[in-house]
């Protein structure tokens, strides 16, 4: 970064915007590996909150990678500034008092705390979605477990690749367990609780 770039403080703060929504502002940081339900259900969290007047809006992994990190693969450091790049969009919406959901594997432990970091501590609250690999498989949407299988996409994540689970995430969903509904309750619940709704 230039010598000569100075952070401009907006005349509009975070408190008043949160203030005029009604709301506070936060990221939810969906991670879990493909297919374990991270864009539906993020999309079905949006979706609650739009239909409660609360702003909201969905950054999802694939619909980044088509434009702002198109120049980014899948090695691990690429995966790196893929995520810290979310982490620093996600900021920009959380400042402009907005819930940011975010969709991503974000497979990494040391990642996804990077972007922790960012965030006071109850602006960043991570979405583990526990499913076991055998049950992503067998969704699959995209037909991409079954290509790593046999090796046409390389560095997949849980194949050939690791995803490291999240050791104290502030929600855990079992989503071979609960219906999209009932996993909405849960997040919707927990933002009631901690005020932020």
């Amino acid at each position: 970064m230039g010598k000569n770039i100075t952070w401009h403080q907006s005349t509009v703060t975070k408190t008043n915007r949160q203030e005029m929504n009604g709301h506070r502002s936060c990221v939810l940081w969906f991670t879990g590996l493909s297919g374990s339900g991270k864009s539906t259900l993020a999309n079905a969290v949006d979706h609650a909150l739009f239909s409660q007047g609360f702003n909201s809006y969905v950054l999802d992994g694939d619909n980044i990678r088509h434009g702002l990190n198109s120049d980014l693969g899948f090695t691990k450091e690429d995966r790196r500034e893929n995520i810290r790049r979310i982490g620093e969009v996600a900021r920009l919406f959380v400042d402009s008092g907005q819930i940011v959901l975010t969709a991503f594997i974000s497979p990494f432990l040391e990642d996804r705390e990077l972007v922790r970091k960012m965030f006071p501590k109850d602006e960043f609250i991570e979405i583990y979605l526990h499913c076991p690999i055998e049950v992503c498989e067998t969704r699959d949407p995209k037909g991409l477990y079954k290509k790593a299988r046999i090796g046409e996409i390389s560095e997949f994540t849980g194949i050939s690749s690791p995803y490291e689970a999240p050791r104290q995430a502030e929600i855990v969903i079992e989503t071979n367990k609960l219906t999209i509904e009932q996993s909405v309750k849960q997040i919707m619940l927990y933002l009631i609780e901690r005020k932020i709704l």
